[in-house]
């Protein structure tokens, strides 16, 4: 049976394209398997705990997943794809979106790489295919002219870029335009601890042009649960290149107290937890231009950031968790 996902009213544009997501998606690097670089950063997750953590999200309302051929080599993709399949979700019932690792590649690796995408996602369509970052050895021109030539051809439904900066991004938007398309998103860090998108005309281009913001780290790396504050002990559990971050180290959380107690004292009033306060801050703040894919190694976990999205912080109370937040930024 197919599971049905929150009412189109919740539902946001996702830039000027046609597609509809909800406010919430879900970030799926943990799904690598431990595979490759990147992959290496989460530990492998049971295959079964990858599949509850799918079902939560449909469930609570998440209609929408973002993956990437770097997160163990196309890993995720297979992990998504599987986990769909056996919820019976048919394609095009979820929208899915990944991402071209442009890392010392040319733009023909767009073109080379697609059916690769393709296979790993079994069947599932690409709705939104990324530049994972403006590391390729060509220009974002060639890059964006080879994303028209998918587009032309029917291979994938639209065109995002991930980590551009607000000049990047007026380059890639001029040059899609040019081949008779619309770029639809940028992926960006951000979070009530993470704010540069403000400040760095990132998102004031994004708006200008039309263009939807897709917050990654949106609780910059689970520091904006409490948990860490709560157990600073857990810490020590952390591995790999998460343990070397800036934002779990013990003077960190000592910095960041103060956003940490008006998250809970509003998730209190609420009937929720900090993280879903600091989620719901996110995709509120900016109205309908950001949207938030936070990561999830539980279902558990699915379950509180579906749940982000289902009340409304008030405008003081937006304004006061950007005003603490700027302190401790």
């Amino acid at each position: 049976m197919t599971t049905t996902v929150g009412a189109d009213t919740r539902l946001r544009r996702l830039g000027e394209s046609d597609l509809r997501v909800s406010p919430i998606g879900l970030g799926c690097w943990q799904f690598s398997g431990g595979q490759g670089l990147a992959g290496s950063y989460w530990p492998a997750l049971p295959e079964e705990r990858e599949l509850e953590i799918v079902r939560a999200s449909l469930a609570g309302g998440v209609n929408w997943f973002d993956t990437a051929e770097a997160y163990g080599g196309g890993s995720s993709e297979r992990a998504l794809a599987w986990a769909l399949r056996t919820l019976e979700q048919r394609p095009g019932d979820a929208v899915v979106a990944t991402k071209w690792r442009p890392f010392f590649r040319t733009a023909r690796s767009i073109l080379r790489t697609i059916g690769e995408r393709l296979d790993s996602l079994e069947g599932y369509p690409i709705d939104l295919h990324q530049i994972h970052a403006p590391m390729s050895l060509s220009s974002i021109p060639a890059q964006m002219r080879a994303m028209a030539v998918l587009l032309r051809e029917g291979r994938i439904r639209s065109v995002g870029v991930s980590n551009f900066s607000a000049s990047q991004l007026a380059v890639a938007h001029r040059s899609l335009q040019d081949e008779g398309f619309a770029l639809v998103s940028n992926q960006v860090r951000f979070s009530l601890l993470d704010r540069s998108i403000e400040s760095n005309g990132v998102l004031d281009t994004a708006r200008e042009l039309g263009i939807s913001i897709i917050a990654y780290s949106p609780l910059a790396q689970g520091l904006l649960t409490g948990k860490f504050h709560a157990n600073p002990e857990l810490l020590e559990s952390v591995t790999g290149v998460r343990k070397w971050l800036r934002a779990l180290r013990p003077r960190r959380l000592e910095e960041t107290a103060p956003l940490i107690t008006e998250l809970e004292r509003m998730a209190a009033a609420y009937g929720v937890t900090a993280a879903e306060v600091a989620l719901n801050w996110v995709v509120s703040v900016h109205g309908n231009a950001v949207v938030a894919i936070p990561g999830a190694s539980t279902p558990a976990q699915a379950r509180l950031n579906a749940r982000a999205q289902g009340f409304r912080l008030t405008d003081a109370e937006i304004r006061r968790l950007s005003e603490i937040s700027r302190s401790v930024s």
